[in-house]
């Protein structure tokens, strides 16, 4: 995908109907999807610096991604996958992470193991 990519845009296709937005570099830090209903989106691969305070992402997929400084306080992340992320910094004050997967995430030197969970 290219640099110019916006999160005006990707909500826009989200609206129309897509759902895959694998492979991003939205590295910028102005990108904000605060309050966003993402639900299923798929950004596996991405490398993502971007908010998504309070915005719902059930059953997402950051699998593989670099999410590290994202926020994502009170997000709605039930069944979301982070598989094998890089989360360093990453805030999940007060996000729903039941069924959220993290299995080979990696944050500050810790791999993540089945089951376990960012502090929130």
């Amino acid at each position: 995908m290219s640099r110019d990519i916006t999160s005006e845009k990707i909500l826009a296709r989200y609206a129309a109907g897509e759902r895959n937005f694998r492979g991003l570099e939205l590295d910028d830090g102005a990108c904000d999807f605060s309050h966003a209903d993402l639900r299923g989106a798929v950004f596996a691969g991405s490398f993502i610096v971007a908010s998504f305070a309070s915005a719902n992402l059930e059953g997402a997929d950051f699998s593989d991604c670099n999410v590290k400084t994202c926020d994502f306080s009170g997000a709605r992340l039930a069944s979301a996958t982070f598989l094998g992320s890089a989360i360093d910094a990453a805030v999940f004050n007060g996000a729903d992470l039941t069924g959220a997967i993290f299995e080979k995430a990696g944050a500050f030197g810790h791999i993540f193991g089945k089951g376990e969970l960012p502090s929130h």
